[in-house]
């Protein structure tokens, strides 16, 4: 009988130990985790865009884009959270415009020709312009009836020398686009 008395008395501390709440702890709130998202989560032209496509032909730590469309013409920028330049811009404008006319009307003066782009592509380099430094431009005629141009506009501390070559490096972005995606 004193085995069962024992028994019941261990049964009933047990038991009342368990039902008595822990005294609660205060733990620091964690972190907010980082996510990176996609340039293409944006929508519009930046749907064409990745930002680690883009590091690797322009060498640029790329993380924010931005996507708007008007009309026919559709426009992302991506740039660096923290800083307000460099950034590269993308724009894609439907046309039925044909090789001639692209030579004729949208070719700059002085701008180089770029082979194994579209059906016609042009290179040049930009002067600094207000609080922008030197840019530089791919721009070309897709061939699915698509004006495209690739913009890189440095910081104003940037020089001739860099934009010149970051057109070069442009080009190897703009064939790396798969502009029949949009």
């Amino acid at each position: 009988m004193h085995a069962r008395t024992g028994l019941a008395a261990v049964a009933v501390l047990l038991t009342a130990g368990c039902a008595a709440e822990a005294p609660r702890v205060a733990v620091p709130a964690a972190e907010p985790a980082t996510v990176e998202m996609a340039a293409a989560s944006s929508g519009g032209a930046c749907r064409l865009l990745d930002f680690s496509v883009i590091s690797k032909h322009t060498g640029g730590k790329f993380d924010v884009a931005a996507a708007v469309d008007k009309g026919d013409t559709h426009t992302c920028v991506v740039r660096a959270e923290r800083a307000l330049l460099p950034e590269l811009t993308l724009t894609v404008t439907d046309t039925s415009i044909d090789t001639s006319g692209f030579t004729m009307d949208v070719l700059p003066r002085g701008a180089k020709k770029v082979t194994k782009l579209g059906k016609i592509a042009y290179k040049q380099t930009l002067p600094k312009a207000g609080r922008a430094g030197p840019a530089a431009e791919v721009g070309w005629l897709a061939t699915e009836g698509r004006l495209i141009t690739l913009r890189w506009t440095g910081p104003r501390s940037g020089t001739a020398a860099q934009a010149e070559k970051m057109a070069a490096r442009l080009v190897g972005l703009a064939q790396a686009l798969d502009t029949r995606k949009f």
